[in-house]
């Protein structure tokens, strides 16, 4: 790998969600990356194979017992050789272990300390127990996202991956950048319930400015507009439609036929979307999703087939894009962003082997006598 983090070190302590995804992409960025985990492991992605997993590729996995003697003292030896630790550990884990930002800012001042919690290492639920849907409910996300009559989890995406993963991957590169700059590292405090509101800055301003209400399927974008939605056809498949700017509205009405229908007309008006829906919906409602795809597929009416996640893989675009890659016979997303002077590619599958643990320690200055000491002592897991 010659990405732009080439060079970079990072010790991902094992764990589940948004760690191991910060970790793929500084990983897919170039960095190395050293999963440190203990006796007991299991696939940070439920069953799948970890060789093809992505959350796991790019990664030497190094088994360490921090609760045996010795196992500290070689997690803090490996960080000498490193620019940035990432951990997903209730506050406090990681300091009662003796491993804990003061001690190891101490020991290496430049080192980025990356956390990722779900609220926080301050605050009244910093200590309590929580999932996605826990944090993205109260950052106003979860009460933004589904029907009139109830929200709709949107995966796990918004809290664990996008406020979280990817918000301490970003912690971790603007840390590193600074350190470079200065010599000091720091520690990145990244709660996915803050992660959650981060993302939902664009409607906490439209609320403040008095253009968004604060109720589902009343608003442009969450599903309250005609031009803004989803419509089942008549093969019980789906279009999402979003022709927004009025020439995309007038190029889509031209294109399903519509142009010179009376009840169209009601679209600038909040009053009337009810009743241009309805419209749509019976008109999409008269052909299959491929009809109505092959009709509108490279205008500007802004209308997409809404695919089954085996259909995205296959779709004519993701394949000229390479947008998934073939893992080990498993197909699943390629790196990105793409960089115009590095290497694309995703980097290999994790190492696993207990060879793997023995080469990065002797690549961090052990002695093969002090490996082997350690894995007498069930150290090295």
């Amino acid at each position: 790998m010659n990405g732009p983090l080439s060079g970079v070190t990072v010790i991902e302590m094992a764990g589940l969600g948004p760690v191991p995804f910060a970790g793929m992409i500084l990983a897919d960025a170039g960095a190395r990356v050293i999963r440190v985990q203990g006796r007991k492991t299991e696939p940070v992605s439920g069953s799948v194979d970890s060789t093809q997993d992505p959350l796991s590729r790019g990664r030497v996995n190094v088994g360490l017992d921090l609760k045996k003697p010795g196992g500290v003292q070689a997690l803090l030896r490996l960080l000498d050789s490193a620019d940035a630790l990432v951990e997903g550990y209730r506050p406090g884990v990681m300091e009662r272990l003796g491993v804990g930002p003061d001690v190891c800012l101490a020991r290496k001042p430049s080192l980025v300390y990356g956390r990722m919690t779900g609220w926080g290492q301050s605050g009244p639920l910093a200590h309590t127990a929580g999932h996605d849907i826990n944090y993205i409910a109260i950052s106003g996300a979860l009460h933004a996202i589904g029907t009139t009559e109830a929200p709709v989890p949107p995966l796990n995406l918004v809290g664990d991956f996008g406020g979280g993963g990817a918000m301490l991957a970003f912690g971790v590169a603007s840390a590193l950048l600074h350190a470079a700059r200065t010599g000091h590292g720091q520690v990145i405090d990244t709660a996915m319930s803050d992660g959650a509101a981060y993302l939902m800055a664009p409607f906490y301003a439209r609320l403040a400015g008095g253009s968004w209400r604060d109720a589902r399927e009343s608003n442009v974008l969450d599903g309250g507009a005609p031009h803004y939605g989803v419509y089942r056809c008549a093969d019980g498949k789906f279009i999402a439609a979003g022709p927004l700017e009025p020439q995309f509205w007038a190029d889509f009405l031209r294109r399903i036929g519509l142009e010179d229908d009376p009840g169209m007309a009601g679209r600038g008006d909040p009053a009337q979307w009810p009743h241009v829906r309805e419209r749509l919906r019976a008109h999409f409602a008269s052909r299959t999703r491929d009809a109505w795809c092959a009709e509108l597929a490279g205008t500007d009416a802004c209308v997409a087939p809404v695919l089954s996640m085996q259909e995205a893989i296959n779709h004519p675009h993701n394949v000229a894009r390479g947008t998934f890659i073939d893992t080990h016979g498993a197909m699943v997303p390629a790196p990105m962003p793409r960089f115009s002077l590095s290497d694309n590619r995703a980097p290999p599958p994790q190492t696993q082997a207990a060879a793997a643990t023995d080469d990065v320690l002797l690549a961090a200055g052990f002695s093969r006598e002090e490996v082997t000491a350690l894995r007498e002592h069930a150290v090295l897991a």
